[in-house]
């Protein structure tokens, strides 16, 4: 069970909608406030000019800094935005408490082993959902909205082709640490953390929960052709931390899976292995079903291994 401890009024299921808003409007509030102060701080440390920041979102920067420049804005703006939010919005909003010492304590090296086992199967079933969501096609009365989709992908694509086109080893090391760990950190504790704790209180149902964080959690990355397996992967981090009661096992498994894409495509670039990011076919079908079933026998396992923690409570007074 996930640990999120709070009295506070306007946490409670009546105040579902108000607690929403106040939630959306810390957010949105930091992120402008850090993401500004990142493209600020750019001139001054990474010697680009304040007019020429425009070319580090679209990719076409050819200043030396400004995959720097712009990874630094990623961490500041997104990272670490995320986590700020999440601290705020528990703290100051909602007075709670993540009851961190229970969360390490209930960390076991066993379920790490099955965690890797989950992000497997999981990894591998999620293949053909990225290979069926990146080729959907829509009616030709929706046609503006397809164009619009396609248009939107195709400039996130070139941003991410530019973010992980690493010229050495230093850039490669700078993004596992901003697409890896401070992503990684960030959004689960935010996502899962407090977003899919506050929806089981509002909506008593843990797999509603789990599915509505984990849509949100895909809707806000703005990529409708990845919206459905990067959706089956959040909900795959919300059952670990549902089932564990540990927020540190989705913090590793989102890292994990953010590291190994980028590691991918840097060993794909230095020639060492055959990968490709905008290639979306590289599983085939009876592998993506092993891969399901490896996901679902691990995952049952990870939800037995858990089976014995102490209650929150008793917990606490344990410690």
């Amino acid at each position: 069970m996930q640990i999120y401890k709070t009295q506070a009024p306007i946490a409670s299921k009546r105040s579902w909608f108000l607690s929403l808003m106040g939630m959306l409007l810390i957010t949105i509030g930091v992120m402008i406030v850090l993401q500004f102060i990142g493209i600020f701080l750019i001139p001054s440390i990474f010697q680009i000019p304040l007019d020429e920041t425009v070319g580090l979102f679209t990719g076409e920067s050819d200043h030396p800094k400004a995959k720097y420049a712009l990874f630094f804005v990623q961490a500041i703006g997104a990272g670490f935005a995320f986590l700020a939010s999440a601290w705020l919005i528990a703290k100051v909003l909602d007075k709670a408490d993540f009851g961190w010492k229970q969360q390490m304590s209930r960390f076991k090296f066993k379920g790490l082993i099955i965690l890797l086992m989950i992000m497997f199967g999981g990894v591998v079933f999620n293949s053909i959902i990225i290979d069926w969501n990146a080729n959907v096609e829509f009616p030709e009365s929706w046609s503006f909205v397809e164009e619009w989709m396609k248009e939107a992908e195709a400039q996130r694509i070139v941003l991410t082709k530019f973010l992980t086109d690493f010229n050495s080893p230093l850039e490669f090391l700078i993004g596992i640490l901003v697409i890896g760990f401070i992503a990684g950190i960030g959004e689960e504790v935010f996502f899962r953390g407090v977003l899919q704790s506050k929806m089981h209180i509002y909506t008593g149902n843990i797999h509603l929960s789990v599915w509505i964080s984990a849509f949100i959690f895909s809707a806000i990355h703005i990529q409708f052709y990845g919206l459905f397996p990067r959706m089956v992967l959040g909900a795959i981090f919300g059952y670990i931390y549902f089932y564990s009661g540990s927020m540190i096992y989705p913090i590793i498994a989102h890292i994990l899976n953010n590291s190994l894409t980028v590691t991918l495509v840097y060993l794909g670039k230095l020639g060492i292995i055959e990968f490709d990011i905008e290639k979306t076919d590289q599983v085939s079908w009876p592998f993506a079903m092993l891969g399901l079933v490896l996901l679902l026998i691990a995952m049952k396992a990870f939800k037995d291994s858990h089976k014995n923690f102490k209650l929150d409570d008793e917990l606490a007074e344990s410690l």
